[in-house]
């Protein structure tokens, strides 16, 4: 790749790199880009709901709670006690490393804060969506992997959380076995609970620590460290378009809770947006496309959930949702992805305001050619470099990153 070096100068100590809209916008590339140059990647908060896929030498690796940084073989790696972790799930994710000759374990710590998703979080998370979907004729869009009922047992302060799978847990889960039957008719098989809990500690025991003490000492010692962040803002818990959000905060404020990081660490935060949009599941979408429009958007973006498979709601871009994310997050770069999904629509429309008669538009001329792989700015047509310096000047943040492609070579870097 081409030099970097001014970019990577301009993010100074701790970076962070947050979704700007309802999540999917292409965060693990941009991480996994970023990361080489960074010591320590850290992801704060929520689950195994969040997928980062990445594109290396051809071959497609979908990640849910490592960070995508991770495939750099000399960083360390942190997740933080924001986090809610399914077990499994990260156990199958350190073996796919190994299979990719990666060994994360010996340089990777797990916060004793964070909390455990169990088996029977996830089945509660499905009978809750579905008794949602009966009473008010849809739910919310839960990925169904647990993520809300093991945030609630957290915040009802009954969660169970790392520190303790080195402990005896089996009356524990008897009592919670009791509990959802009688409260929800929900069924749990203790023994299985068990088992999983007996392979974590055999592999990743010895990964369980005080995460805030080791950000800290790589914060004082000088070393870099990228937060990764997961979903996006406009999926946040308080900010978002609720109630069809995610459990936890995905905003850059909520990553340096979710890793015991203040205010004033926080040197620069990367926006990652699509050039269009998209969101999975149900809730309000302003700039969502006409039928043919979005197929179009959904068949050329490649627009299918990684942890879901669910195809994607397409639609333009929303300027005031770009504000917002850069007021919430304090954006100083863009990462826009997937400028080449636009590449032959003849009109591109993006919303500028919001009113009683709905979304107002602006249209921009397309650029009818192909952008795939172009890795220098002045290469791109015309009328895609005024959409990209429209954006800079409405958000009052620089376009520092462009995705033309799914691969990791397939990015413009700007100074």
């Amino acid at each position: 790749m081409r030099d970097t070096s001014a970019f990577i100068n301009s993010l100074g100590q701790v970076c962070a790199i947050i979704g700007a809209q309802w999540g999917d916008e292409g965060k693990g590339k941009a991480t996994d880009i970023v990361a080489q140059h960074f010591d320590v990647i850290a992801r704060a908060c929520g689950g195994a709901n969040a997928g980062h896929t990445i594109v290396v030498a051809g071959h497609k690796h979908v990640f849910h709670l490592l960070p995508s940084g991770c495939l750099h073989g000399d960083k360390k790696v942190i997740l933080g006690s924001g986090m809610v972790v399914h077990l499994p799930t990260l156990l199958e994710e350190i073996a796919l490393l190994r299979s990719l000759d990666v060994d994360i374990v010996p340089r990777l710590t797990i916060s004793h804060e964070a909390h455990i998703v169990f088996g029977f979080h996830r089945t509660l998370d499905a009978a809750l969506e579905e008794r949602r979907s009966k009473q008010k004729g849809k739910g919310i869009g839960t990925t169904k992997r647990g993520i809300g009922p093991a945030y609630m047992d957290k915040t009802a302060r009954c969660g169970i959380r790392m520190g303790e799978l080195h402990t005896d847990l089996r009356n524990e889960l008897i009592q919670r076995k009791t509990l959802l039957e009688e409260t929800y008719g929900v069924a749990m098989d203790v023994e299985e609970e068990l088992s999983d809990l007996a392979d974590a500690r055999e592999q990743i025991g010895g990964c369980i620590g005080d995460t805030v003490e080791d950000i800290h000492s790589a914060l004082h010692s000088g070393k870099t460290i990228l937060v990764e962040g997961a979903q996006g803002t406009l999926l946040d818990i308080d900010h978002g378009t609720y109630p069809y959000v995610t459990s936890s905060s995905t905003t850059a404020s909520g990553a340096l809770q979710g890793l015991g990081l203040p205010p004033r660490a926080l040197t620069s935060c990367i926006g990652v947006a699509k050039a269009y949009c998209t969101r999975v599941g149900e809730g309000e979408f302003p700039t969502e496309a006409e039928d043919s429009a979005a197929k179009r958007l959904r068949e050329r973006g490649g627009e299918f959930g990684a942890t879901t498979g669910r195809p994607r709601r397409c639609g333009w871009l929303s300027l005031p949702d770009l504000r917002r994310a850069a007021y919430l997050n304090g954006i100083t770069h863009w990462n826009l992805t997937k400028l080449d999904v636009l590449d032959e629509e003849d009109v591109i429309p993006v919303g500028i305001t919001r009113g009683e008669q709905g979304m107002r538009y602006q249209e921009f001329p397309g650029w009818k050619t192909s952008t795939a792989g172009i890795t220098g700015y002045d290469s791109l047509p015309a009328n895609a470099r005024a959409y990209i310096e429209w954006i800079e000047e409405q958000t009052q943040s620089p376009v520092a990153l462009i995705g033309t492609g799914q691969g990791r070579e397939e990015i413009i870097v700007r100074s």
